[in-house]
Protein backbone atom coordinates (compact mmCIF):
# COMPACT_ATOMS: atom_id res chain seq x y z
CA UNK A 1 0.00 0.00 0.00
CA UNK A 2 1.39 3.06 -0.69
CA UNK A 3 1.84 5.41 1.88
CA UNK A 4 0.43 9.33 2.14
CA UNK A 5 2.79 12.07 2.55
CA UNK A 6 1.66 15.35 4.67
CA UNK A 7 3.75 18.41 4.47
CA UNK A 8 5.60 19.04 7.74
CA UNK A 9 4.46 22.42 9.00
CA UNK A 10 5.49 24.38 11.97
CA UNK A 11 1.81 25.36 12.65
CA UNK A 12 -0.91 23.44 11.44
CA UNK A 13 -4.58 24.07 11.83
CA UNK A 14 -8.51 23.84 11.10
CA UNK A 15 -7.48 23.14 7.07
CA UNK A 16 -4.89 20.72 7.82
CA UNK A 17 -7.16 18.86 10.67
CA UNK A 18 -9.60 18.25 7.88
CA UNK A 19 -6.94 16.89 5.71
CA UNK A 20 -5.88 14.75 7.54
CA UNK A 21 -8.66 13.12 8.80
CA UNK A 22 -9.73 12.83 5.03
CA UNK A 23 -6.50 11.09 4.23
CA UNK A 24 -7.10 8.62 7.21
CA UNK A 25 -10.34 7.68 5.81
CA UNK A 26 -9.16 7.24 2.21
CA UNK A 27 -8.16 4.36 0.39
CA UNK A 28 -3.96 4.53 2.06
CA UNK A 29 -5.15 5.41 5.18
CA UNK A 30 -5.46 3.73 8.52
CA UNK A 31 -7.27 0.37 8.61
CA UNK A 32 -9.27 1.39 11.91
CA UNK A 33 -10.28 5.02 10.80
CA UNK A 34 -11.58 3.36 7.89
CA UNK A 35 -13.69 0.73 9.59
CA UNK A 36 -15.48 3.50 12.20
CA UNK A 37 -18.72 5.08 11.75
CA UNK A 38 -21.09 6.97 13.88
CA UNK A 39 -21.90 4.67 16.75
CA UNK A 40 -18.29 2.63 17.04
CA UNK A 41 -17.18 5.92 18.07
CA UNK A 42 -20.01 7.74 19.88
CA UNK A 43 -18.85 7.01 23.31
CA UNK A 44 -15.33 8.76 22.73
CA UNK A 45 -17.65 11.99 22.04
CA UNK A 46 -18.46 11.73 26.01
CA UNK A 47 -15.18 10.28 27.03
CA UNK A 48 -13.33 13.45 25.55
CA UNK A 49 -15.97 15.90 26.70
CA UNK A 50 -15.12 14.38 30.39
CA UNK A 51 -11.64 14.50 29.82
CA UNK A 52 -11.90 18.41 28.90
CA UNK A 53 -13.48 18.64 31.88
CA UNK A 54 -11.33 17.36 33.67
CA UNK A 55 -8.56 19.21 32.90
CA UNK A 56 -10.76 22.69 33.24
CA UNK A 57 -10.67 21.42 37.39
CA UNK A 58 -6.81 20.71 37.20
CA UNK A 59 -6.42 24.84 35.86
CA UNK A 60 -3.55 22.54 33.15
CA UNK A 61 -3.94 25.15 30.17
CA UNK A 62 -1.46 22.80 28.42
CA UNK A 63 -3.53 19.76 28.93
CA UNK A 64 -6.89 21.67 28.15
CA UNK A 65 -5.34 22.45 24.40
CA UNK A 66 -4.62 19.00 24.08
CA UNK A 67 -7.92 18.01 25.35
CA UNK A 68 -9.56 20.26 23.02
CA UNK A 69 -7.72 19.04 20.31
CA UNK A 70 -9.03 15.69 20.86
CA UNK A 71 -12.74 16.94 20.96
CA UNK A 72 -12.29 18.82 18.72
CA UNK A 73 -11.16 15.53 16.16
CA UNK A 74 -14.22 13.76 17.04
CA UNK A 75 -16.54 16.69 15.65
CA UNK A 76 -13.86 16.89 12.38
CA UNK A 77 -14.20 12.62 12.50
CA UNK A 78 -18.22 12.78 12.52
CA UNK A 79 -18.62 15.78 10.16
CA UNK A 80 -16.33 13.68 7.45
CA UNK A 81 -18.20 10.70 7.59
CA UNK A 82 -21.23 13.01 6.67
CA UNK A 83 -19.44 14.37 4.13
CA UNK A 84 -18.60 11.07 2.28
CA UNK A 85 -22.27 9.96 2.38
CA UNK A 86 -23.07 13.18 0.74
CA UNK A 87 -24.82 14.57 3.43
CA UNK A 88 -23.31 17.75 4.63
CA UNK A 89 -19.60 18.44 5.77
CA UNK A 90 -17.22 20.50 8.34
CA UNK A 91 -18.46 24.07 7.33
CA UNK A 92 -21.79 23.45 7.16
CA UNK A 93 -21.59 22.51 11.04
CA UNK A 94 -20.08 25.92 11.12
CA UNK A 95 -22.65 27.42 9.20
CA UNK A 96 -24.80 26.05 11.24
CA UNK A 97 -23.74 26.90 14.60
CA UNK A 98 -22.65 30.94 13.71
CA UNK A 99 -26.57 31.01 12.55
CA UNK A 100 -27.55 29.58 15.88
CA UNK A 101 -25.78 32.13 17.66
CA UNK A 102 -26.72 35.18 16.15
CA UNK A 103 -30.26 33.69 16.52
CA UNK A 104 -29.95 32.95 20.12
CA UNK A 105 -28.30 36.48 20.59
CA UNK A 106 -31.11 39.29 19.55
CA UNK A 107 -29.55 41.02 22.40
CA UNK A 108 -26.55 41.26 20.52
CA UNK A 109 -27.26 41.15 17.21
CA UNK A 110 -30.71 42.68 17.02
CA UNK A 111 -32.82 45.05 18.48
CA UNK A 112 -33.94 43.02 22.08
CA UNK A 113 -32.87 44.93 25.14
CA UNK A 114 -31.66 42.64 28.22
CA UNK A 115 -31.30 43.72 31.84
CA UNK A 116 -28.85 40.98 33.24
CA UNK A 117 -27.78 37.67 32.52
CA UNK A 118 -31.12 35.86 33.65
CA UNK A 119 -33.06 37.54 31.26
CA UNK A 120 -30.48 36.61 28.21
CA UNK A 121 -31.19 32.87 29.42
CA UNK A 122 -34.73 33.12 29.60
CA UNK A 123 -34.49 34.44 25.74
CA UNK A 124 -32.23 31.36 24.92
CA UNK A 125 -34.47 28.99 25.95
CA UNK A 126 -37.76 30.63 24.65
CA UNK A 127 -35.71 31.42 21.16
CA UNK A 128 -34.13 27.59 21.62
CA UNK A 129 -38.01 26.11 22.08
CA UNK A 130 -39.27 28.21 19.32
CA UNK A 131 -36.69 26.84 17.11
CA UNK A 132 -36.66 23.26 17.66
CA UNK A 133 -40.75 23.15 17.42
CA UNK A 134 -41.39 22.39 20.99
CA UNK A 135 -44.75 23.97 21.68
CA UNK A 136 -45.20 22.58 25.33
CA UNK A 137 -43.79 22.76 28.83
CA UNK A 138 -43.26 19.18 28.30
CA UNK A 139 -41.95 19.28 25.20
CA UNK A 140 -39.26 20.82 26.49
CA UNK A 141 -38.67 18.49 29.20
CA UNK A 142 -38.29 15.62 27.10
CA UNK A 143 -36.14 17.33 25.03
CA UNK A 144 -33.48 17.08 27.76
CA UNK A 145 -31.54 14.16 26.28
CA UNK A 146 -31.77 10.89 27.98
CA UNK A 147 -28.54 9.57 27.40
CA UNK A 148 -27.07 12.79 29.73
CA UNK A 149 -25.45 11.81 33.56
CA UNK A 150 -29.12 11.00 35.19
CA UNK A 151 -27.45 13.29 37.67
CA UNK A 152 -27.35 16.39 35.19
CA UNK A 153 -30.72 15.00 33.20
CA UNK A 154 -32.49 15.15 36.83
CA UNK A 155 -30.89 19.08 37.45
CA UNK A 156 -31.52 20.08 33.51
CA UNK A 157 -35.28 18.83 34.43
CA UNK A 158 -35.61 20.69 37.50
CA UNK A 159 -34.80 23.83 36.00
CA UNK A 160 -37.13 23.67 33.28
CA UNK A 161 -39.86 23.10 35.53
CA UNK A 162 -38.85 25.80 37.28
CA UNK A 163 -38.80 28.15 33.68
CA UNK A 164 -42.01 26.74 33.05
CA UNK A 165 -43.44 28.16 36.09
CA UNK A 166 -43.49 25.31 38.10
CA UNK A 167 -41.46 27.92 40.72
CA UNK A 168 -43.70 26.82 43.98
CA UNK A 169 -40.70 24.58 45.76
CA UNK A 170 -38.14 26.90 48.10
CA UNK A 171 -35.27 25.48 49.54
CA UNK A 172 -36.84 24.40 52.71
CA UNK A 173 -39.39 22.67 50.81
CA UNK A 174 -37.34 20.84 48.92
CA UNK A 175 -34.86 19.82 52.01
CA UNK A 176 -37.97 18.88 53.94
CA UNK A 177 -39.29 17.18 50.63
CA UNK A 178 -35.96 14.93 51.05
CA UNK A 179 -35.97 13.76 54.19
CA UNK A 180 -39.99 12.43 53.73
CA UNK A 181 -38.41 10.24 51.09
CA UNK A 182 -35.50 9.09 53.48
CA UNK A 183 -38.22 8.18 55.59
CA UNK A 184 -40.03 6.27 53.19
CA UNK A 185 -37.25 4.48 51.96
CA UNK A 186 -36.12 3.40 55.84
CA UNK A 187 -39.36 1.35 55.63
CA UNK A 188 -38.97 -0.02 52.59
CA UNK A 189 -35.34 -0.80 52.90
CA UNK A 190 -36.27 -2.46 56.91
CA UNK A 191 -39.17 -4.37 54.98
CA UNK A 192 -37.24 -5.87 52.33
CA UNK A 193 -39.50 -4.46 49.69
CA UNK A 194 -36.41 -4.32 47.08
CA UNK A 195 -38.95 -2.91 44.07
CA UNK A 196 -40.31 -0.11 46.47
CA UNK A 197 -36.84 0.77 47.96
CA UNK A 198 -35.37 1.13 44.16
CA UNK A 199 -38.26 3.87 43.27
CA UNK A 200 -37.72 5.89 46.78
CA UNK A 201 -34.20 5.54 46.30
CA UNK A 202 -34.56 7.26 42.92
CA UNK A 203 -37.16 9.87 44.60
CA UNK A 204 -34.23 10.70 46.89
CA UNK A 205 -31.89 11.24 44.05
CA UNK A 206 -34.24 13.11 42.34
CA UNK A 207 -34.71 14.84 45.32
CA UNK A 208 -31.12 15.84 45.27
CA UNK A 209 -31.32 17.04 41.62
CA UNK A 210 -34.23 19.41 42.92
CA UNK A 211 -32.26 20.84 45.61
CA UNK A 212 -29.19 21.32 43.38
CA UNK A 213 -31.10 23.47 40.84
CA UNK A 214 -32.58 25.63 43.37
CA UNK A 215 -28.94 25.94 45.38
CA UNK A 216 -27.69 27.32 41.91
CA UNK A 217 -25.14 24.50 42.54
CA UNK A 218 -23.67 21.74 40.04
CA UNK A 219 -24.79 18.45 40.96
CA UNK A 220 -22.47 16.35 39.19
CA UNK A 221 -18.96 18.66 40.35
CA UNK A 222 -20.67 18.16 44.15
CA UNK A 223 -21.18 14.69 43.76
CA UNK A 224 -17.64 14.13 42.07
CA UNK A 225 -16.21 16.53 45.43
CA UNK A 226 -17.65 13.56 47.26
CA UNK A 227 -16.56 10.72 45.33
CA UNK A 228 -12.93 12.54 45.72
CA UNK A 229 -13.05 12.83 49.58
CA UNK A 230 -14.54 9.43 49.52
CA UNK A 231 -11.74 8.08 47.86
CA UNK A 232 -9.05 10.20 49.99
CA UNK A 233 -10.27 8.77 53.25
CA UNK A 234 -10.38 5.23 51.81
CA UNK A 235 -6.43 6.20 51.37
CA UNK A 236 -5.75 7.61 54.65
CA UNK A 237 -7.87 4.31 56.44
CA UNK A 238 -5.25 2.26 53.96
CA UNK A 239 -2.32 4.41 55.40
CA UNK A 240 -3.35 3.63 58.97
CA UNK A 241 -3.87 -0.11 58.29
CA UNK A 242 -0.16 -0.26 56.23
CA UNK A 243 1.16 1.38 59.57
CA UNK A 244 -0.58 -1.74 61.71
CA UNK A 245 0.68 -4.21 59.77
CA UNK A 246 -3.05 -5.59 58.41
CA UNK A 247 -5.22 -5.05 55.62
CA UNK A 248 -8.32 -2.99 56.16
CA UNK A 249 -10.48 -5.81 56.24
CA UNK A 250 -8.64 -6.41 59.57
CA UNK A 251 -9.69 -3.19 60.90
CA UNK A 252 -12.33 -2.60 63.75
CA UNK A 253 -15.40 -1.83 62.16
CA UNK A 254 -15.69 1.06 64.92
CA UNK A 255 -12.09 2.46 64.13
CA UNK A 256 -13.06 2.27 60.02
CA UNK A 257 -16.39 4.33 61.03
CA UNK A 258 -14.65 6.67 63.16
CA UNK A 259 -11.56 7.10 60.19
CA UNK A 260 -14.67 8.13 58.21
CA UNK A 261 -15.99 10.37 60.66
CA UNK A 262 -12.77 12.40 61.22
CA UNK A 263 -12.37 12.66 57.22
CA UNK A 264 -15.71 14.78 57.21
CA UNK A 265 -14.25 17.43 60.01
Amino acid sequence: MEKEVYPKKEFYNISDLLAIVKILRGDNGCAWDKEQDHHSIRMDVLEEAYEVMEAIDSEDSNLLKEELGDLLLQVVFHAELETENDSFDFDEVCDGICKKLIYRHPHVFGNIHVENSDEVLKNWDSLKSKSKGEETATHRLESVPKLLPSLMRGQKVCKRASNAGLDIINKADAIENIKVIVSQLETTVSSSNGDDAEKNLGNLLFACCNLASLLKKDGEKALTMAINQFIMQFRDMEDTAVSRGITIDQMPQNELKALFRAGDN
